[in-house]
């Protein structure tokens, strides 16, 4: 599983005129950083633009996912069950679909080629994901929490955003890393929906350093490093998070 990992490294290291090496070096003998340089010049407005993209898709999401959570999980809507359904079913369509659908939208409405329009595409694939994972988790804290927030006088909405919301720091990490990560590697939207923007995010700006007769693949593989740095740091330092107990302390027994 890392190998490929090893060999993206590898390459990003590697002289152009040793690309087509037979066999190819295993180590970076003579190890070059004219791809990392590449990127330092072309590729950091791409890596903005991916940030950009990212933070306001985790956004989008946390702000529409975590009340239809505690909302599903602890109010009990009319409907609830059949909501969970259509969620879990929107988890089941092709992304190419989705984008071909966003296209004639994004079309009429003038979004096309703009990074908020991602940020809406993006968010479209995280939503259904989130609320599913905030109904799991919010279904764990126990009603007495949430009774006692009420004796006290909170309604729904101050037992959400006081009570519920802080004990779900956990779904809270969980959901925004994996809403991060899909917007940051998206390619399906960005292709078809902002491919001549001047905003592009860093999956499609790689796509600077391959041409019809020539490929600069210490290039390629540099950016591809880069870009891998963000989502290794997010995965280490969230994952005791993610696997951490929602409402661990939140209730003495």
């Amino acid at each position: 599983m890392l190998f490929p990992v090893y060999w993206m490294l590898n390459v990003s290291l590697t002289p152009q005129q040793d690309m087509r090496k037979t066999p190819p070096d295993l180590f970076p003998l003579h190890p070059t950083f004219e791809g990392y340089r590449a990127v330092l010049d072309d590729q950091l407005p791409f890596l903005g633009t991916s940030l950009l993209i990212g933070l306001g898709t985790v956004v989008l999401t946390l702000v529409l996912a975590a009340p239809a959570g505690y909302a599903l999980a602890k109010l009990r809507p009319l409907g609830g069950g059949a909501l969970g359904l259509f969620l879990l079913v929107a988890q089941m369509i092709p992304g190419i679909v989705m984008a071909m659908g966003f296209y004639g939208f994004f079309l009429d409405l003038g979004l096309l080629n703009s990074w908020w329009g991602l940020i809406i595409a993006d968010s479209t694939i995280a939503v259904p994901f989130a609320v599913m994972i905030f109904t799991a988790f919010m279904s764990g804290i126990p009603d007495e929490l949430v009774s006692a927030a009420r004796i006290d006088g909170a309604g729904s909405l101050r037992t959400f955003w006081s009570v519920v919301l802080p004990v779900s720091r956990n779904a809270l990490v969980t959901v925004s890393l994996f809403s991060f990560l899909w917007a940051w590697s998206d390619f399906v939207f960005a292709t078809t929906l902002d491919g001549g923007g001047d905003l592009r995010p860093i999956t499609l700006g790689i796509y600077k350093y391959i041409g019809n007769n020539n490929q600069e693949w210490n290039a390629i593989m540099a950016t591809a490093v880069v870009a891998s740095i963000p989502a290794a740091v997010l995965l280490v330092l969230a994952q005791r998070y993610v696997a951490a107990g929602v409402t661990a302390g939140a209730v003495k027994d």
